[in-house]
């Protein structure tokens, strides 16, 4: 059974997944969050998404945007990239 983790986590299995595979709280909520809105579309790991190397920069800064990455727009490629599999 899935613990309720309160109203700021909106999929609570998927946070509870997360955490359980290393992520810090912050990243665990905001990726669960993220699923659970309609208006975003994150990827589960292991789908059918290219590798970061190959996304533009702009995809980059809305997948970013969507993990809620603080200092983004400031980032170059390289570290968005490396912010995002943080």
């Amino acid at each position: 059974m899935t613990r309720d983790h309160g109203p700021s986590i909106k999929d609570d299995e998927t946070y509870q997944a997360l955490r359980d595979k290393g992520y810090d709280k912050s990243k665990a909520a905001a990726i669960a969050n993220a699923q659970d809105n309609e208006t975003m579309s994150p990827s589960r790991k292991g789908g059918k998404a290219p590798p970061y190397e190959d996304w533009t920069k702009d995809a980059l800064l809305d997948r970013a945007r969507e993990l809620d990455i603080e200092g983004r727009s400031t980032m170059r490629k390289s570290e968005l990239i490396e912010a995002l599999r943080g």
